[in-house]
């Protein structure tokens, strides 16, 4: 998974193709219990560019996009938002599958 460095790789990322941001932080608990399953699913569902964002190091892009809870998803196909799964909530595997299932 791609880590998001700047404002100018978030928009180039989501403008062009497939992507989902994962909004986290290293401080929560609910991010790492989902971190072991991450590379299944993005094997799973390959055609999408996964993207981690650092809530703490892009806290004015999670209030421009209304993230207030993490782990949360945001799916984007070449810069039109296809979904989202947000809410301050854990998130099973099963759960973020059928959220990325329905994206399609």
């Amino acid at each position: 998974m791609k880590n998001l460095e700047s404002m100018e790789q978030y928009e180039q990322l989501i403008n062009n193709g497939k992507t989902i941001l994962m909004f986290s932080a290293n401080w929560c608990p609910d991010c790492r219990v989902i971190e072991p399953v991450l590379p299944e699913i993005e094997e799973k569902f390959n055609e999408f560019t996964f993207v981690h964002v650092d809530r703490d190091q892009f806290i004015e892009l999670c209030q421009q996009l209304d993230v207030f809870g993490i782990p949360s998803f945001i799916g984007f196909d070449n810069g039109k938002e296809l979904g989202r799964f947000v809410s301050k909530d854990r998130k099973t595997q099963e759960e973020i599958e059928e959220f990325i299932s329905n994206l399609k």
